[in-house]
């Protein structure tokens, strides 16, 4: 993982997203300051902005730090708090990320994700004879002082990213890449 700089808010994006989702939660009678109940599903408003994220992040998945393509429909937004937690933050830019589809759906409602807006470059790095990630003496010096050994996002062993994502075993970047994304054309 890398930082990503958050990035500011698209003009229309109160008008599009946030009012149209605070209108449909009241009209639900779904409390702002309360978890959306179970099995309740609200209307996809921040689908509206997809484009705008996907823009403004120039591409990037924010918990892979890699580039995609558009048109391949792989791009989602990841709400970083998730949305059954916090309808208020349901329609709030603030709270997205742009996300590879399948990283978002390994995230899930995990809570213990390193937010890549809050990390430190730094914190990682990448170990391509294995294709994992490893931690280093800078990262989460907030846990490190206080003596719970925990590293959010993270096991002990580094082998696991984005709350319980495992990484291939071993292999090259490439390998990386198929195991995330799937195989694309070409020879196999």
């Amino acid at each position: 993982m890398i930082h990503v700089n958050a990035q500011p808010e698209p003009s229309g994006f109160d008008v599009n997203v946030r009012q149209k989702g605070i209108a449909y939660l009241r009209n639900k009678k779904i409390a702002l300051d309360k978890p959306i109940p179970p099995k309740t599903e609200i209307y996809p408003y921040w689908r509206d902005c997809l484009d705008d994220l996907y823009s403004n992040y120039q591409g990037i998945c924010a918990y892979l730090a890699v580039y995609f393509e558009r048109v391949t429909g792989g791009g989602s937004i990841d709400h970083f708090i998730p949305k059954s937690k916090r309808a208020d933050l349901a329609y709030e830019w603030c709270n997205y990320r742009l996300a590879c589809s399948i990283m978002n759906c390994r995230k899930r409602d995990y809570e213990d994700v390193l937010d890549p807006f809050e990390i430190e470059d730094g914190w990682c790095s990448l170990i391509l004879q294995r294709g994992g990630l490893s931690s280093t003496t800078r990262a989460f010096p907030a846990y490190r002082s206080s003596g719970s050994g925990k590293q959010p996002g993270m096991t002990h062993n580094s082998k696991h990213i984005l709350a319980r994502c495992p990484l291939p075993p071993a292999g090259s970047w490439l390998g990386l890449c198929q195991y995330y994304f799937g195989r694309w054309g070409g020879a196999s």
